[in-house]
């Protein structure tokens, strides 16, 4: 599903200031940017609440919050891989 600024602002719990600081520090990127706006999906609900969880409940810094989206997107990154391999290794002849 995608949604526009407002109705992401209004889903995840943020507010503007903090959207456009994690938009310029790229925690966050718009699905899609037009004339109308940004555009974000559930995924990027999903990732805003993470940060805020990870800053309100864990105390987490900014630094901090850096590096484990650079890991999680990493690990996201490195399972999309595996399944490509995963589903090429079995459309060859022969594999059971």
């Amino acid at each position: 599903m995608t949604l526009s600024k407002q109705q992401f602002l209004t889903t995840s719990g943020l507010r503007v200031h903090t959207l456009e600081l994690w938009l310029e520090q790229q925690w966050l990127i718009p699905v899609e940017t037009t004339d109308d706006g940004a555009t974000f999906s559930d995924v990027d609900v999903a990732r805003a609440r993470l940060i805020l969880n990870l800053k309100d409940d864990f105390g987490i810094n900014d630094e901090g919050i850096d590096v484990i989206l650079h890991l999680l997107d990493q690990l996201h990154g490195a399972r999309q891989a595996m399944a490509v391999l995963r589903a090429a290794g079995t459309d060859r002849p022969g594999d059971a």
